[in-house]
């Protein structure tokens, strides 16, 4: 169990609603569908309502900073059953560029990838008292698209298993290149901070707005307001 996870829920029963997709960019086709995950009738790109309008309200303050830049969804809502895929795969993944075979593991070693694993994976649990973030449609993966419609350079990729996903991880270089991925890691924070998300402490692209992890950052101790979607209740 990870820290945030101790956090109590009480689910408000607010609705998932529909992402603009046509005021954000898009990362598209979804990586992870092109990876063979399978959502079935649903969608990665809903989000709870007030989460929603509040990434609309980052949006709006991050165009009145740096005219014509638009925050892009790399990911929003994820099934626990997506959340399972992608840590198979990158399970899987870890095993091959390590050149292990997987049969021949011993316990030890696969509880070693394993941890490596849920250094940047929630568990896929289906207890409803630690949902993923992403299943509970209050926690975004995002990155910045700069005003000629180029993703902007962040130093690293959204899921690196690697120090460099860390927030901070450029902080101290003098490196211009690396103090400028600092720097946009740090607007992408502001704004995202302005309209009250919080920020994952060890992931540049993770923010989320009223689940455990959000509650649990909180400066004052609160209880998340977002549980689990079910799949049953999901707006198709």
């Amino acid at each position: 169990m990870k820290p945030y996870q101790q956090i109590a829920i009480a689910e408000c029963g607010e609705s998932m609603v529909q992402i603009p997709l046509e005021i954000f960019a898009v990362e598209s086709p979804h990586l992870y569908q092109l990876l063979g995950a399978t959502y079935a009738e649903l969608s990665p790109y809903y989000l709870r309502k007030s989460v929603l309008d509040s990434l609309i309200k980052a949006q709006e303050y991050l165009q009145s900073k740096n005219p014509g830049w638009r925050i892009q969804i790399f990911d929003a809502y994820r099934p626990v059953s997506v959340q399972q895929f992608m840590v198979d795969y990158t399970f899987a993944q870890v095993v091959e560029a390590q050149k292990l075979n997987i049969a021949n593991l011993s316990a030890v070693k696969r509880e070693d990838i394993w941890q490596q694993v849920y250094q940047i994976w929630a568990l896929p649990s289906l207890d409803p008292l630690t949902p993923p973030p992403h299943s509970t449609g209050a926690a975004i993966d995002i990155t910045l698209v700069d005003g000629t419609g180029k993703v902007v350079n962040m130093g690293s990729p959204i899921d690196e298993m690697s120090a460099r996903s860390h927030p901070d991880y450029f902080a101290n270089s003098s490196l211009p290149e690396q103090q400028q991925y600092h720097n946009d890691r740090q607007l992408l924070r502001e704004v995202m901070t302005y309209a009250g998300f919080a920020r994952h402490p060890g992931e540049w692209w993770h923010f989320c707005q009223g689940d455990q992890m959000w509650a649990w950052l909180s400066l004052n101790p609160v209880v998340a307001r977002y549980g689990r979607v079910e799949e049953t209740d999901y707006p198709s």
